[in-house]
């Protein structure tokens, strides 16, 4: 048998013993309106698929079939997605994708951090029987093969590992978690978003940032916290709290990003409006940075099934155009342009209408006439013909719309009806 397969087969089995919980409660408040009804993680992206399907994906080709989705504020889409979607795993065979909502298992309080949401659900895990317990963010956009990650967590008798990418210190400033590593790659330091990160060694104006993915032994995991459930002033949160606990006294360590990445080094924190806008424009690009067409690492989701697109209309005066842009199926570009945009299913855009950099969320209707640039426009809008939106910001804010620091234009429902 060769080596290689050997390790192929010695990592499957380390998925099998691992139990994934996918935390997928948070609002996403950055975000304003696009999060007002439905959870960061059921937020759309790509054309096609939610936040949730990408951490769900990573576990289901990773091998990793026993999975625990957090669940907790507005969550009805996101609910709705999952059963529609991921409900289709037999608990028999060991696969499950189980929603586990915040009940007040062991408290009177709702999930108060991201720990105390692991912490409530300990008679669920101890009932799976795992050797690994992952803990993954369910907001960010990235592929990986967390095989590896638990690879090393194993081979490096590490009790937690935390997965790191590199990233710019503007970027990481009062956003991410900061970790400082020693030669061998233990943690010696762990700043949860603070305004001055530590630099990289050599590398000045980059820091090492926690992704939010970490790995433990099941035992450990549940030592620590029973016992930052019963530390006054805890926050209860695995970032403010666990990690700055442990690190000096058992094996903490870093795993690099870019070891397991199926996509180099891409990964997006898409929680504010400028990020998601500027990660699902990243993907009107030719050759994109995020590769969601890859057969070997596909992206799951739930779809309805649809028309094809459709594109008509000929004449000297409009003609159903959509250039370096993404439409999905149920869609209608009836004598408009798009240019650089992104279509999700069953939008319509009508004659004589020009759009810009847009991502459209599902059933919108784009009036005839419109001339739309660089916006945001949320699910099931219905802009009214001759509309004219992100040409003007001083008009854009009158009416109502809020406008980005980076200029991109938020329509949502609410604010078109005010109008009417």
């Amino acid at each position: 048998m060769s080596k290689t397969h050997r390790n192929v087969r010695y990592i499957s089995n380390l998925t099998k013993d691992t139990y994934a919980l996918v935390l997928a409660g948070g609002r996403g408040s950055r975000l304003h309106e696009l999060t007002n009804w439905r959870a960061k993680p059921a937020l759309y992206f790509g054309g096609k698929f939610r936040i949730i399907d990408f951490p769900l994906s990573n576990c289901v080709n990773s091998g990793i079939r026993s999975i625990g989705v957090l669940t907790q504020y507005k969550s009805h889409s996101l609910i709705r997605h999952l059963v529609r979607g991921w409900g289709h795993f037999k608990k028999e065979l060991g696969e499950s994708v189980e929603i586990l909502p915040a009940s007040q298992r062991f408290s009177e309080e709702w999930y108060q951090g991201t720990a105390d949401a692991v912490y409530q659900n300990i008679d669920i895990i101890r009932n799976e029987l795992p050797k690994y317990v992952m803990v993954l963010s369910g907001d960010h956009i990235y592929r990986q093969d967390y095989g590896h990650i638990i690879a090393q967590h194993v081979e490096s008798g590490a009790k937690m590992t935390v997965s790191t990418i590199a990233v710019p210190i503007e970027q990481a400033r009062n956003a991410f978690g900061v970790i400082s590593v020693d030669e061998t790659g233990k943690i010696v330091d762990f700043n949860e978003k603070p305004s001055e990160p530590t630099p990289l060694p050599g590398s000045p104006g980059m820091c090492l940032a926690s992704m939010g993915n970490y790995v433990f032994d099941t035992d450990f995991l549940f030592e620590v916290l029973e016992q930052d459930s019963q530390t006054t002033g805890s926050e209860r949160d695995f970032g403010k709290d666990i990690i700055p606990a442990i690190i000096d006294n058992h094996e903490v360590y870093a795993f690099e990003f870019s070891k397991s990445s199926k996509n180099d080094t891409y990964w997006r924190d898409v929680g504010t409006l400028d990020s998601y806008w500027e990660a699902n424009m990243e993907l009107v690009a030719p050759v994109p940075a995020l590769n969601i067409y890859d057969k070997e690492w596909p992206i799951w989701t739930y779809q309805e099934q649809l028309p094809p697109a459709k594109f008509v209309m000929e004449n000297s005066e409009n003609r159903g155009d959509a250039l370096n842009s993404v439409v999905s199926g149920g869609c209608i570009i009836s004598g408009a342009t798009l240019t650089e945009s992104i279509c999700f299913s069953n939008v319509r855009v009508n004659s004589g209408s020009l759009v810009e950099q847009t991502v459209i969320l599902p059933e919108v209707t784009i009036g005839a006439g419109s001339k739309i640039k660089k916006a945001i426009i949320d699910r099931g809008c219905q802009i009214p013909p001759n509309t004219v939106i992100g040409h003007d910001h001083e008009n854009d804010r009158a009416r109502g719309f809020r406008v980005s620091e980076n200029g991109v234009v938020l329509v949502t429902k609410l604010e078109l009806e005010k109008l009417k």
